[in-house]
């Protein structure tokens, strides 16, 4: 097939795609929003995002104690941001993975990568406990190699990871194995993590969270977008729209959108990220691609696509674009990007090109908070009142249940074996300010997909950040 008739073929593959997120278009389990914030409240704890981060925030706050009177507030729907928008892929990691982790913080490596397990292994206990419908299935996640550079990157991954002694879980898988496993003429090779990755429905999680959290006590004011925080009589004040919350702690989980803490902001850009959703796959279909065990999928160039089958049998795909806009802009405007979705279409055929003929059903994008080095960053502010937890990356689905345990560890004054992580203790560097930030993205940018293009060398440009510890990623 021509490029010319399989590019027509990709873009008639979108043209019943809803300009919606797919897990989100779900009124059968979408909760009612609870009314926003009107008048004042008091509370021993507010907690500000109803995404990931704010709602295992408000729940591990009751848990460690029932007592604790909790508020979350919400500038719109409870998932409505990231956590309704990603691919489901709930990891181990807490450091946008080993290799990440391995170069910024080779001491403590082994130490993140056991936190990170334990992590996971809590979602899920909690998942059950709670009784939350969110097709949690632990099929871990395989990282394929399309490239011949990327093979010898998967095989030198695996034997740090093993030298480290934390490699136990990962499966090193040549071309004919891994294509046993889901079959693409792209794929050469693959690194199969099988216990550090679970598949989930984001929305369902988030709703199931939130479920949790309110038959724990904790109160909800979604439509309420916070505007202001400081301090007030002998706590903190956050204003809204129509009403105002007095709290002796503050936990904020806003993440890509702009912290109430000012200091904050020049750590965090907000890049949009996009995906698409194919409809159900026959059994003919599934049985032309394989993929049995359901793993997450994600390929390992510097521009990557993640993609995994759901429950009902569809194919999410995404990834690849990673658009920033002047001045860290964030709107309603960005969460379609026509040229992006045909890009992943012509991808999505390259890669299964025996799935020649499915169609889209969704089309969707959305925000997601990056910072210097790809994983999330903590603080505290106003004498110790206020914690904050940002900068996850597109991996915050299982991390934000870690970042909020630092938060509560952080307003308690605690050390714990959290809290002494340089990781925790120490900060990225922040962006420069505009225009250098929208250049400096532009060119790293530029030089990533330079980088894919020539068996992953890297210019003199990405050398530098890597040395002065600056970077961008999806």
């Amino acid at each position: 097939m021509s490029d010319a008739v399989a590019s027509q073929a990709a873009l008639r593959s979108l043209a019943d795609a809803q300009p919606t997120p797919y897990w989100l278009d779900d009124p059968d389990h979408r909760p009612a929003p609870r009314p926003a914030l009107v008048g004042d409240e008091e509370c021993d704890l507010l907690v500000v995002g109803g995404g990931y981060s704010g709602l295992w925030t408000a729940l591990l706050a009751k848990e460690r104690d029932p007592d604790r009177d909790v508020v979350l507030i919400e500038g719109e729907e409870v998932g409505w941001a990231a956590s309704g928008r990603n691919g489901g892929f709930c990891a181990a990691s807490l450091t946008h993975g080993f290799g990440n982790g391995l170069a910024r913080w080779p001491g403590e490596i082994a130490e993140l990568e056991r936190l990170g397990a334990r992590n996971l292994d809590a979602i899920e206990e909690a998942v059950a406990r709670y009784g939350i419908d969110c097709d949690f299935e632990r099929t871990g996640e395989i990282a394929v190699a399309t490239e011949p550079h990327q093979v010898a990157e998967l095989e030198e991954w695996e034997r740090e990871a093993r030298a480290l002694g934390v490699g136990e879980g990962l499966t090193l898988l040549d071309r004919d194995a891994v294509r046993a496993e889901a079959d693409s003429p792209t794929f050469l090779a693959g690194l199969w993590d099988r216990t550090g990755v679970a598949m989930v429905n984001p929305a369902r999680l988030a709703w199931g969270l939130k479920r949790a959290c309110e038959q724990a006590g904790v109160r909800f004011h979604e439509h309420s977008p916070a505007t202001r925080l400081g301090a007030h009589d002998a706590g903190i004040g956050v204003t809204t729209p129509y009403g105002r919350v007095r709290a002796r702690q503050v936990a904020l989980g806003t993440n890509a959108f702009p912290s109430l803490l000012r200091r904050v902001r020049p750590y965090i850009v907000p890049v949009y990220d996009y995906a698409l959703m194919t409809e159900p796959l026959s059994e003919e279909q599934r049985a032309a691609i394989r993929w049995h065990n359901r793993q997450g999928l994600s390929d390992s160039a510097n521009h990557f696509h993640y993609f995994r089958i759901t429950a009902d049998n569809r194919i999410l795909w995404g990834g690849y674009d990673v658009l920033y806009h002047y001045g860290s802009r964030i709107s309603r405007d960005y969460h379609q990007r026509p040229e992006t979705f045909a890009k992943l279409a012509r991808h999505f055929f390259r890669c299964f090109p025996q799935l020649e003929g499915i169609r889209f059903t969704h089309s969707w994008g959305g925000a997601i908070d990056t910072c210097s080095r790809f994983s999330p960053f903590f603080g505290t502010a106003m004498d110790g009142c206020v914690s904050y937890a940002a900068g996850f990356t597109g991996l915050g689905v299982g991390a934000t249940r870690f970042g909020a345990e630092v938060m509560l560890d952080l307003l308690a004054g605690e050390r714990t074996e959290r809290t002494a992580l340089e990781m925790v203790r120490k900060k990225p560097l922040p962006f420069p300010p505009e225009p250098v930030r929208w250049a400096g993205i532009g060119l790293t940018q530029w030089s990533l997909a330079r980088s894919d293009a020539q068996a992953g060398r890297r210019n003199l440009w990405l050398k530098t950040m890597d040395k002065v510890g600056l970077g961008f990623d999806s």
